[in-house]
C-alpha cells in the first residue's frame, strides 16, 4: 500500500480524456491514468480497487456505475477512494479548472468516501 498523501491524488478512469493529466500536471498535480497504469479495459469496480488500494481520487464520467459503486460501499461500509464525477459537457479546460478548485479546496483524506461532482 502507497504511504498517505495530504494531497488528493488523481487517477483517470478510461472514458475521461489523458489531455487532462497534461493540462494538471503543471500546476503539480500528481495524476496517473489508466493507460500509465496498464488497466485499460478493467471493470468500474477494479478501476475503483486500484485507485483504493493507491489511494487516488478517481475521476469518470461514467457517472450512474460509479454513484451505484459510491452506495454500495457505503451500505457495506467500505472504506473506498474518492471519486470525481465529471460533466459530460463541460470541455477539457473547463474540467481542469473545476478539478484545481476539488484539489486545492479538499486533502487526501477529507477526499477518501466522498463523491464529488465537477
Amino acid at each position: 500500500m502507497t504511504e498517505p498523501s495530504l494531497f488528493i491524488r488523481l487517477y483517470l478512469d478510461e472514458d475521461v480524456s489523458v489531455f487532462l493529466a497534461q493540462l494538471l500536471r503543471p500546476h503539480g498535480f500528481e495524476v496517473l491514468t489508466t493507460r500509465e497504469a496498464q488497466n485499460l479495459g478493467c471493470s468500474d469496480e477494479t478501476q475503483l480497487q486500484f485507485a483504493t488500494a493507491h489511494q487516488y481520487t478517481i475521476l469518470t464520467r461514467n457517472r450512474c456505475d460509479f454513484e451505484q459503486l459510491h452506495e454500495t460501499a457505503l451500505r457495506d461500509q467500505r472504506p473506498r477512494a474518492g471519486i470525481l464525477i465529471a460533466s459530460r459537457r463541460a470541455s477539457d479546460f473547463e474540467l481542469a479548472r473545476r478539478i484545481m478548485t476539488v484539489l486545492d479546496t479538499f486533502t487526501a483524506e477529507e477526499a477518501t468516501n466522498q463523491l464529488f461532482y465537477v
